[in-house]
């Protein structure tokens, strides 16, 4: 159970914080950069959540708890040495990629083909589950990136790879199953 009875703790006042196995490093590390930019993922799913309803913001809903999940992941490095700790560490797990996967082969059943790229737009859903995607990516990069130095989790990286293809695949759903979709059109305004 977490209890915050203190929200400052001033132990981050000399730009440096504590990972989930207390040791102290940079906040500019590849570490912190990771799961930081996944709760920015996640606070762009509760922008989302505001437009979601009924089945999508129940998988949104799921999806802000898996990246709790992943964040709490991601700040707990020594992999390798887990099974000395005296709590077992929350790791992401291979079913929680695959349970993506099908929500991704679900919806797009519905969807026609891609005959071209499609702007970020159209309903107000689908415009922030865009936003939810790019910055999604941006996670991702910064997690491969962090795994060329550290051990990562490998369920960790694919959830996020598949993560943004939810995206994608949801914000088409919310324009009206695509046919709301913002085409782009290559050379338009030359």
């Amino acid at each position: 159970m977490v209890v915050l009875n203190k929200i400052y703790t001033r132990t981050g006042d000399a730009g440096e914080t504590a990972l989930g196995n207390g040791t102290r490093v940079a906040k500019h590390s590849a570490r912190v950069t990771a799961y930081g930019t996944v709760d920015e993922v996640n606070a762009t799913v509760g922008l989302a959540r505001l437009y979601a309803k009924d089945e999508t913001d129940d998988a949104l809903a799921r999806i802000q708890n898996d990246l709790f999940d992943l964040g709490a992941d991601l700040c707990r490095p020594d992999m390798e040495r887990d099974k000395d700790a005296e709590y077992p560490p929350l790791r992401m797990a291979s079913s929680q990629v695959d349970r993506l996967e099908a929500e991704i082969d679900a919806m797009n059943k519905h969807l026609e083909p891609l005959r071209s790229f499609i702007l970020p737009g159209g309903s107000p859903l689908a415009a922030h589950l865009h936003l939810c995607r790019t910055v999604s990516r941006r996670a991702e990069r910064l997690t491969v990136e962090l795994s060329a130095l550290e051990n990562v989790n490998e369920s960790a990286l694919k959830y996020l790879n598949r993560l943004s293809d939810w995206f994608f695949v949801a914000s088409r759903m919310a324009n009206d199953s695509g046919k709301a979709d913002v085409l782009w059109v290559p050379g338009a305004n030359r």
